[in-house]
């Protein structure tokens, strides 16, 4: 499903260029002229980022992005700020009302669309985190205390220490926490505590073509175990987009300009770390409880007992929104004769195997549960009837054009899966309704079997 765009600006040219530049980036667009407008179009369908012009006095809309940070419901909504006055003081007001990012006028294309990208990532995860909390509260699992954080653990990471003096007693003082200054690979060669920091500070200033190793840097902190859930605050040259735009699709939480002061990158920095508290936060509210009660033991998915909740909960999340969800049912083919002909420790082993499969070929805020057996479910938020059959395909393909090598000497065996569709379409709120869209997805998977195995079947309610 595309995100949705909200756009803001008091100019109708303005407004119709940048609509037709996200309409061709394939994003759903609303486009408003005043404050009032925008607070009716979020109402009506609340979008997932904003783009919102501050320069026009006319309209304060400083303060509608005060509002809507303040907003429990409008929160978590992204905003980027655009046509500001190209000074760290006027980047740093927009920031302060509370815009995720600033892109002065006039505003490059691709450092624009990197930008949408990268907030978009990072929303989708806060949803998925604050999703998963929820239901863990309302499974009965007391949520954790909010201790004291403590400082922040932040590193300058650099290969000559010596050049970065400013850039540190910068962040000392507007942070007051010691900043670490390592060289890239002692970090990329550290484990466990050593390597676990709130956020990271890179002066690419200077980058270009040349500088490679600065582009693989951001990339590796981003795809090691150790260092994946810190953030990255990049420094980039201000006359070059091109490169700031790389660094936000390689994996950066946010891009400054060379020429920021003081005070915007510290509060820059401040929003980063708070962001990856949250994250820790809500992580660890999921991990601590929820993982031994909801959880099946052999294959790490999630039983019925969280399918249950957490369905209730997309189910509203879809009616809210007005985006469809799709539910799957995924049931192996001849599960019983793999268990007769080579034993339950093999069927072990396909169980385990297809719920890798699963887990690692879905989004984040998919659920994929095993619901007993050989049967999974999957759910898929804001997936239309086309998107839920390509993917059903998709999913049986990776089961079945792959051997599952069962250990112990045993010959890799060929496993095929069923699946049924069924799309809760203009869900209600009435009590049993995820009951019936998966009995819709059950009778498809019945069907599937009939008519053969090892294909799809969609619901006559997804047909």
């Amino acid at each position: 499903m595309p995100g949705r765009i909200l756009i803001i600006d008091t100019v109708a040219t303005n407004r119709i260029v940048l609509k037709v530049k996200m309409i061709a980036a394939q994003f759903v667009v609303d486009a408003c002229s005043s404050k009032a407008e925008a607070i009716r179009i979020i109402a009506a369908n609340k979008p997932d980022l904003i783009l919102v012009n501050l320069s026009d006095a006319t309209e304060d809309q400083h303060s509608l992005c005060h509002d809507l940070r303040r907003t429990p419901e409008t929160a978590a909504i992204a905003i980027i700020a655009v046509g500001v006055a190209d000074t760290s003081r006027a980047r740093f007001a927009a920031l302060d009302a509370g815009a995720d990012d600033v892109l002065p006028h006039p505003v490059n294309d691709a450092l624009l669309l990197a930008s949408i990208r990268s907030l978009l990532r990072v929303r989708s995860t806060s949803q998925e985190l604050f999703l998963r909390e929820s239901t863990s509260r309302a499974l009965g699992f007391e949520e954790q205390k909010n201790g004291f954080d403590g400082a922040a653990k932040v590193a300058v990471l650099t290969p000559n220490p010596a050049v970065e003096n400013s850039l540190v007693a910068q962040l000392s003082a507007g942070l007051r926490s010691t900043i670490n200054v390592l060289p890239p690979a002692d970090l990329l060669k550290s484990e466990g505590e050593d390597a676990a920091h709130d956020l990271f500070v890179i002066n690419a200033a200077e980058a270009d073509s040349s500088h490679s190793w600065l582009f693989g840097l951001v990339s590796d902190l981003r795809s090691r175990a150790q260092t994946r859930l810190a953030t990255q605050l990049v420094l980039v040259p201000k006359d070059k987009p091109e490169v700031a735009a790389m660094f936000l699709d390689l994996g950066a939480d946010d891009v400054v300009p060379d020429t920021c002061d003081a005070a915007e990158l510290t509060l820059r920095a401040k929003k980063l770390i708070t962001r990856k508290r949250q994250h820790d936060k809500l992580r660890d509210t999921v991990r601590s409880g929820l993982n031994a009660a909801v959880t099946d033991p052999l294959t790490g998915l999630f039983n019925r007992r969280y399918v249950d909740s957490h369905l209730a909960r997309l189910a509203e999340q879809s009616r809210k929104s007005g985006r469809e969800l799709a539910v799957m049912m995924i049931d192996i083919d001849h599960f019983k004769t793999i268990n007769d002909t080579y034993g339950h420790a093999a069927g072990d082993n396909v169980l385990v195997q297809i719920s890798n499969r699963l887990r690692e070929n879905l989004r984040a805020i998919d659920l994929v549960a095993r619901m007993g057996g050989e049967e999974f479910l999957v759910a898929m938020p804001g997936a239309s009837v086309k998107d839920a059959r390509l993917t059903a395909d998709r999913l049986r393909a990776l089961v079945n054009t792959t051997p599952f090598a069962l250990g112990d000497d045993q010959p890799a065996i060929k496993v095929t899966v069923s699946v049924g569709v069924a799309m809760s379409g203009q869900i209600s709120a009435e009590r049993g309704a995820m009951s019936k869209i998966c009995n819709q997805a059950d009778q498809a998977l019945y069907a599937a079997k009939s008519a053969g195995r090892d294909q799809v079947a969609m619901s006559k309610s997804a047909a």
